[in-house]
């Protein structure tokens, strides 16, 4: 998933810029795929410590590069979740970015007529 937050630079970095990002208005289909982004990594990190508790597999090979693959695995189900809607959670996250947008832009509007 691009764009997701990888550590606390990039929150510190992401807090930074939010401003600025929030006040440049997004078109629809730009919040869409935010919200399924986002829907897609949270739902990949809920499934993360399910799959740290699963022993690797010695028939498929096993070994280290099954365990560093897995967390590729884990990403792929958390976007087929949130393809398939199961979770439902991007239309709240759609309306989220909506409102932050929109009194962002009427913050700009009162800034500018004072």
């Amino acid at each position: 998933m691009d764009g997701s937050i990888q550590n606390i630079n990039d929150l510190a970095m992401t807090q930074a810029t939010l401003p600025s990002v929030i006040s440049r208005p997004m078109s629809n289909t730009a919040i869409d795929k935010a919200s399924k982004d986002f829907e897609g990594m949270f739902a990949a990190q809920m499934l993360q410590p399910m799959f740290e508790s699963v022993e690797v597999d010695p028939v498929f090979g096993g070994g280290h590069g099954e365990e560093v693959m897995r967390s590729f695995l884990v990403q792929e189900y958390g976007k087929a979740l949130a393809a398939s809607g199961a979770l439902n959670l991007s239309p709240a996250i759609k309306d989220a970015m909506i409102r932050a947008q929109q009194s962002a832009h009427n913050g700009e509007q009162y800034a500018a007529n004072q």
